[in-house]
């Protein structure tokens, strides 16, 4: 009675948020929320792959000893590394149409997060590569291999086993920071959670899941990330 009165109520009983009547609501309509991870799923592999993609050439590019590729590639990363993921969001979502340019919601996630975090796996790349002795490059153009076969055969085989610990933190952030897609009506969970519980009002249960989902994709690679990490400082 004491609780009552000073406002302390039972949050799972009643009409708490997180009554189990809500909760009945989310599990029998729970497929909608599979569905948004299958969507998620989808959208963090393809602005992966683009992220890879981009991070393997720029991170090459700042390797380089052509000063030309070492600015442009600076450039790129200065640009998404300083500017909010989500400015660029809505720069492609509201204002690719105002030149004749209209891009559904799946290509500009897959576009924007690829190309945002492309600009941090480059660093990574970036980074794996400088710590491979210069003694190996050197070896290997007096040999006759030009620089490209170099990178491609000595240096970057060395350089993985460095990069791919906080490569693997950057693919959880990737999966974190495609909830944004939500904001442009993005079907991802985020976006689920948010409609689902916007017409009942049974938001406890909502995010509650729609964290477990993210938790589901991300805490595996985090647990990768820091056996890889170990496993690297144990090598070297």
């Amino acid at each position: 009675m004491t609780h009552y009165l000073l406002g302390f109520t039972n949050p799972f009983t009643g009409d708490g948020p997180f009554a189990d009547y809500k909760w009945a609501a989310l599990f029998k309509e729970q497929g909608i929320f599979w569905k948004a991870f299958g969507y998620t799923v989808q959208i963090s592999l393809g602005a992966l792959f683009l992220a890879v993609v981009l991070g393997v050439v720029f991170g090459v590019m700042a390797s380089s000893t052509h000063r030309g590729w070492r600015g442009f590639s600076r450039s790129y990363v200065n640009f998404f590394q300083n500017t909010p993921l989500l400015i660029q969001i809505f720069f492609v979502y509201f204002g690719l149409p105002l030149f004749g340019v209209t891009l559904s919601v799946t290509t500009i996630g897959i576009v924007c997060v690829g190309l945002y975090h492309g600009a941090y796996v480059s660093e990574v790349i970036r980074t794996g590569i400088a710590a491979v002795p210069k003694g190996q490059t050197e070896a290997a153009l007096s040999q006759g291999l030009t620089r490209l076969e170099t990178m491609k055969e000595i240096v970057l085989p060395q350089a993985w086993r460095i990069f791919l610990p906080p490569f693997t933190n950057q693919v959880v952030s990737l999966i974190k920071n495609t909830s944004l897609i939500a904001l442009v009506t993005g079907p991802d969970i985020m976006f689920m959670a948010n409609s689902w519980s916007g017409y009942n009002l049974y938001y406890g249960p909502a995010f509650v899941f729609a964290g477990a989902l993210y938790f589901i994709l991300c805490f595996p690679l985090a647990k990768l990330a820091s056996y890889l990490e170990t496993r690297s400082k144990s090598a070297y």
